[in-house]
C-alpha cells in the first residue's frame, strides 16, 4: 500500500501524474482543464490552481458512463447523446487548502469523467479536471480521501 499519494495536474501538459511520497510517478493520465483559463472566482468556469485535498470520492461501484447530477446517479450517457460538460463515471471532489482556492469545494470543482473524450489533452472543461471514464475509474481506485492534489503550470508543480 502506498503511504502517501500526490496528484499533480500540469495545465501546460494537460496531464495528471499520480506520484508516491518520494515523487516517483506511478501513473500518468491525459486530462482537460478549463477552456476559460485559470482562476478562483465563483462563476468564472476557470480551473483553480494551488494545493487541494480530495474531500470526497463519489461513484463507488457505479458502472462506466453513469451521469451524475448533483453528485447523484441520474442515468447513463451513450455515444451520440447530447450534453455538454457532463460528469461521468466517478467524482473526486476537491477542497482548496489555500486562501485563494478555499472556495473550490463550494464551486463544485471535481476530477471527473467526461463524454467529451476527444477533448482530453487540451483545455475544454468548465473548470473541473476532466478525464476519460476508464482513466478516472482507475485513478479513483488508486487514491483515498485526504490525498493531496496540486494543480498548476509545469514550472510551479515541479520547481
Amino acid at each position: 500500500m502506498i503511504e502517501e499519494r500526490v496528484l499533480a495536474v500540469s495545465v501546460d501538459r494537460q496531464e495528471l501524474c499520480l506520484t508516491d511520497g518520494s515523487g516517483t510517478v506511478l501513473k500518468r493520465y491525459p486530462v482537460s482543464t478549463s477552456r476559460f483559463g485559470l482562476g478562483f472566482e465563483e462563476g468564472s468556469f476557470c480551473t483553480p490552481t494551488g494545493n487541494f485535498i480530495i474531500s470526497e470520492k463519489i461513484g463507488e461501484g457505479q458502472p462506466p458512463g453513469v451521469v451524475f447530477r448533483g453528485r447523484e446517479p441520474a442515468g447513463f450517457w451513450r455515444p451520440g447523446d447530447p450534453g455538454e460538460d457532463l460528469v461521468l463515471s466517478r467524482i473526486l471532489w476537491l477542497h482548496g487548502v489555500e486562501p485563494a482556492n478555499a472556495n473550490t469545494k463550494s464551486r463544485c470543482i471535481y476530477i471527473h469523467g467526461t463524454q467529451d473524450e476527444e477533448g482530453i489533452g487540451k483545455p475544454a472543461s468548465h473548470g473541473c479536471v476532466r478525464m476519460r471514464s476508464a482513466d478516472v475509474i482507475d485513478l479513483y481506485d488508486r487514491v483515498e480521501v485526504g490525498d493531496r492534489v496540486c494543480i498548476g503550470v509545469e514550472r510551479a508543480l515541479f520547481a
